[in-house]
């Protein structure tokens, strides 16, 4: 198995996200929240919904 160097991956992680800037909000009335959670929060509704949705496999014949 072929392992990867960690400093490799961190700075590959650099180069797609910059951390060194102030974050960025958004204000709705009395809720501030950075954007960085509100699309964690969004992918963890859409892979919730989904689960939902999404039908478990059947196995043919069984009748339950």
């Amino acid at each position: 198995m072929m392992r990867i160097p960690q400093e490799l991956v961190g700075r590959a992680a650099q180069a797609v996200i910059d951390l060194n800037g102030p974050g960025r909000y958004v204000h709705w009335g009395f809720i501030q929240i950075s954007v960085a959670n509100l699309v964690v929060i969004c992918l963890m509704v859409v892979v919730f919904v989904a689960a939902i949705l999404v039908p478990f496999p059947r196995h043919g014949g069984d009748d339950r």
